[in-house]
């Protein structure tokens, strides 16, 4: 099992997440059309807790998606729902 990552190491992980549906217009405007975001207001949304979270939630909501950030960046696939946790809280709003 994946070790639950700091909050430097998630925030890092969304980042990276971002990054790659940035690079590539049929992973992003699936993302950008959920969010109601433009590409204009992406990089100040970057700042937010919250927007990344939402960025790996819509990563972990696809597993092919998952599956090819995983393996791009070297991650567990569970590694990017604990980051998301990491940085939102546990699904369903619980926290610990």
């Amino acid at each position: 099992m994946a070790r639950s990552p700091s909050l430097d190491e998630a925030e890092t992980l969304a980042l990276r997440a971002l990054g790659f549906l940035a690079a590539e217009p049929e992973r992003l405007e699936p993302f950008l059309a959920v969010t109601g975001l433009g590409p204009a207001t992406l990089r100040a949304a970057a700042g937010e807790p919250a927007f990344l979270a939402a960025v790996l939630e819509h990563v972990g909501g696809s597993d092919s998606l998952l599956l090819e950030f995983a393996a791009n960046f070297g991650v567990a696939p569970e590694t990017v729902a604990l980051a998301r946790e990491r940085l939102s809280g546990p699904p369903g709003g619980v926290a610990d």
